[in-house]
């Protein structure tokens, strides 16, 4: 294949054949001597809306209040420049690269092998809540700013080795243009993390979002697990996952209306606190968007539970919630053979004692701790001249 070149914001680069992925709607590119940026090329000639949007959200700075720690990437993978073609035409943008090693895709969390081979000795299930966390407070904040996800998945959303996240398909966001009043839909949607209104052809929402991230939050904490997974038991078809959102049918909620693979974690391994969250999003909350938690709601609940985690004393990277008198993931492999967390153990070969990885402390984290130091020095300020 011939490499070709592009112009970034009248800037000629050269883009390396073949693409780094390809999808429906467009192809991402290296560039060549570049090893930071990474070119979004459409399939199909962009009309003047996309054009519009993409000129539009080079003026945007979203999140850009947020403190970042040196070692967070952008949560967003925001346009950095228009790409056209050698005759002017729009044909696609840069953006920052978020690649392999440093970043895998989210769904890369939901296997043990995959989350040995990508986050070895640190992948336990509080660093799946601190994931979750961010991704709470990565939509929390888009909310915040008036911007829709929109196309929320696991597939356009990767983690580094700290667990932040970073969403990748910015060029769908929906959001309104407060200059021109101009409305930007977001026309794309992932079906098995799509709520019943979006499926049927609705615009996305804040609270489509809200049930995309209860179904990501929930996979996270049950190693995979899609809420919405088995089959329906009085279907007369073998029901799918897009079926069983459509239908409200989600073995959390109604257990006895669902067939699920002997694999499927029990519910209960989530607190009771997050497991209320998501009976409410995959129940009452699936056709009423109003009982859906928000991301706020999330945010809270899982930063409670993060901080009052167990963790096991015979098997390193078991980590398992407050509410739990023993280890459920001893339980499971002692019942299965399967240990969801640690490779496969030889026989005869004891278990190694656990070895806690040290916890990523985020900007949150950060800033809470610098506000309680200011407030000791004023108290102890006070208390001298007090004296």
């Amino acid at each position: 294949m011939t490499d070709r070149t592009v112009f970034l914001d009248g800037r000629a680069v050269v883009l390396v054949e073949p693409p780094l992925k390809s999808g429906g709607q467009a192809a991402v590119y290296a560039v060549r001597g570049d090893q930071q940026v990474v070119v979004k090329l459409y399939h199909d000639m962009p009309g003047p809306d996309q054009e519009r949007r993409l000129t539009r959200m080079r003026t945007m700075s979203p999140l850009g209040g947020r403190p970042l720690d040196s070692a967070q990437p952008p949560e967003l993978a925001w346009p950095t420049a228009i790409a056209r073609n050698s005759q002017g035409k729009f044909i696609g943008y840069a953006m920052r690269r978020f690649g392999e090693p440093q970043h895998v895709q989210l769904v890369g969390l939901f296997t043990r092998s995959q989350r040995l081979k990508r986050f070895p000795d640190r992948a336990d299930w509080r660093f799946l809540l601190g994931v979750g966390w961010n991704l709470a407070f990565m939509t929390a904040r888009m909310h915040h700013e008036k911007l829709v996800i929109g196309d929320f998945s696991s597939n356009n959303v990767v983690v580094d080795a700290n667990g932040f996240v970073t969403f990748l398909d910015c060029d769908s966001i929906a959001f309104t243009d407060e200059k021109s009043g101009e409305v930007f839909p977001c026309l794309m949607h992932t079906t098995d993390y799509s709520a019943p209104e979006r499926q049927a052809g609705g615009p996305a929402t804040a609270a489509s979002d809200d049930f995309a991230l209860a179904v990501l939050v929930y996979q996270l904490l049950t190693a995979g697990n899609h809420p919405f997974g088995g089959v329906a038991r009085d279907s007369v078809s073998q029901s799918g996952v897009k079926d069983n959102i459509v239908s409200s049918v989600s073995y959390v909620v109604r257990p006895e209306l669902v067939t699920v693979p002997r694999s499927t974690l029990d519910p209960s391994v989530l607190p009771p606190e997050l497991l209320v969250l998501a009976r409410s999003a995959f129940g009452i909350g699936v056709h009423d968007p109003e009982f859906r938690p928000s991301a706020e709601a999330w945010l809270r609940a899982l930063d409670k539970e993060r901080r009052q985690v167990k963790r096991c004393a015979t098997r390193p990277l078991h980590v398992y919630g407050s509410h739990l008198n023993a280890c459920p993931w001893c339980a499971r492999a002692t019942t299965t053979g399967h240990d969801v967390f640690n490779p496969p153990v030889p026989a005869g070969v004891p278990p190694v004692p656990p070895n806690p990885p040290k916890p990523a402390f985020g900007p949150p984290q950060i800033a809470v701790a610098v506000l309680l130091a200011l407030l000791v020095i004023v108290i102890l300020v006070a208390a001298v001249a007090g004296g």
